[in-house]
């Protein structure tokens, strides 16, 4: 199995559709046996990066807030969602590996300015993105 965490210097990206990396975790009876930090690139929409998740053979995806056209092309992309995390990307994997996970299922995130990016703190409310 291979999870991948929208990720910015250690924590989950909270913003999925401006995430510059992801971390990628390749689990294996149910322990983490490689780990590996990867550039979004040019990759733009979350098309495209769903489709880079999927071209990753990604199985699960744990990020912050999304937007409902993201969540529609991981859906298609036969990816499984865990949206509105946050803290350490290390510790919801483990958290995930646990069983223990709580996530926000209508965690969203429609705010599409250009100067949006993850260091806000949208999830504060656990409520998903509200452009705050």
């Amino acid at each position: 199995m291979k999870v991948a965490t929208a990720y910015e210097k250690g924590e989950i990206c909270q913003h999925f559709g401006h995430t510059k990396q992801f971390k990628i975790y390749d689990i294996k009876e149910n322990k983490i046996i490689k780990e590996e930090i990867i550039d979004v690139g040019k990759e733009e929409g979350h098309g495209a990066l769903a489709k880079l998740l999927s071209s990753k053979l990604i199985n699960i995806l744990i990020c912050g807030g999304i937007g409902n056209g993201a969540k529609e092309a991981l859906k298609l992309a036969n990816i499984e969602l865990y949206a509105g995390i946050t803290g350490n990307s290390d510790n919801a994997v483990s958290r995930l590996l646990e069983g223990k996970l709580e996530y926000n299922e209508n965690a969203n995130c429609n705010y599409n300015s250009k100067e949006h990016n993850c260091s806000h703190k949208c999830n504060e409310n656990k409520n998903g993105c509200s452009g705050n």
